[in-house]
């Protein structure tokens, strides 16, 4: 067990998370969304998270997996062509996990997922939140234009309201 972790995580408040991400910024990572999802035909969701709840951090959760259950939670995986992408970031831990699903995961895999959340970490350091973000879904978008360009207007299967868990 991780004292310094279970610290960070219990004296993370949950405000925390607007003072990173305000209205502005939240409305900004839709919008870049919104605009992005317009060249391909692939799905992309954005959630944020101050702080793992108390019993699944006393049980030592991963970032990782927790990314994988808001993955299941969000239905990201519910997606005609199985090209659903979510950039979830856990504050406590200053960690970026993307989680896509299993059609575009086979075409970009780990190494290129690991490689965009390395550069949004690089931006989230210097405190440049919005930005990170913004270049992340910039690089998911350039995967999923690459694999699944977009052919006509497509529909939106799922929302592109940034989540504040």
């Amino acid at each position: 067990m991780n004292l310094a972790r279970i610290f960070r995580h219990l004296f993370m408040p949950p405000w925390r998370v607007r003072l990173a991400f305000p209205a502005r910024t939240l409305r900004a990572i839709e919008a870049a969304i919104h605009e992005c999802e317009a060249a391909h035909a692939g799905e992309i969701r954005f959630a944020v998270e101050s702080a793992l709840p108390l019993i699944p951090l006393l049980r030592g959760q991963s970032a990782r997996h927790r990314a994988l259950e808001v993955f299941s939670h969000l239905r990201v995986w519910d997606t005609e062509h199985n090209n659903g992408v979510l950039i979830y970031l856990l504050l406590a831990d200053h960690d970026v996990e993307v989680v896509a699903d299993r059609g575009v995961h086979a075409h970009v895999g780990g190494e290129g997922w690991e490689k965009i959340c390395r550069e949004m970490e690089v931006s989230f350091r210097e405190g440049k939140f919005e930005s990170g973000v913004l270049h992340g879904i910039r690089a998911v978008s350039a995967h999923l234009v690459r694999h699944y360009p977009a052919q006509g207007k497509g529909k939106n299967e799922l929302d592109n309201k940034p989540v504040v868990l």
